[in-house]
């Protein structure tokens, strides 16, 4: 192996490990951004909703995490519109969730 064969290595290795680093640092500024995004999601959601309300959103982000984030999204946007005069209650947040929840369907069988 030649000298110039030798720095073409260490230059072309230098250069995926500046691309590693700055691939790094992208991924720490994404997740910085959604934390931050997070956390003024839960700001937001603190002033609208009473304790009750919010504990009922947390229970079902457990079991359905992409309603729960439609259901944020659009007491969010009721929010930012001015819609909401006060405190969003735990009966009117039930009340909410039964409009907003999809249709089930009622299956029968009869067997012969």
């Amino acid at each position: 192996m030649g000298d110039d064969e030798l720095n073409e290595i260490r230059r072309r290795r230098m250069a995926q490990l500046q691309q590693q680093a700055g691939d790094q640092q992208g991924m720490q500024e994404e997740l910085e951004r959604q934390q931050r995004q997070k956390s003024q999601i839960q700001m937001i959601l603190m002033q609208i909703l009473e304790p009750d309300a919010r504990e009922r959103l947390n229970t079902i982000k457990l079991t359905k995490p992409d309603f729960a984030g439609s259901v944020e999204q659009q007491l969010i946007q009721l929010a930012q519109s001015g819609r909401l005069q006060k405190k969003i209650t735990d009966a009117q947040f039930k009340e909410l969730l039964r409009q907003l929840a999809p249709a089930k369907r009622d299956y029968s069988i009869t067997r012969k």
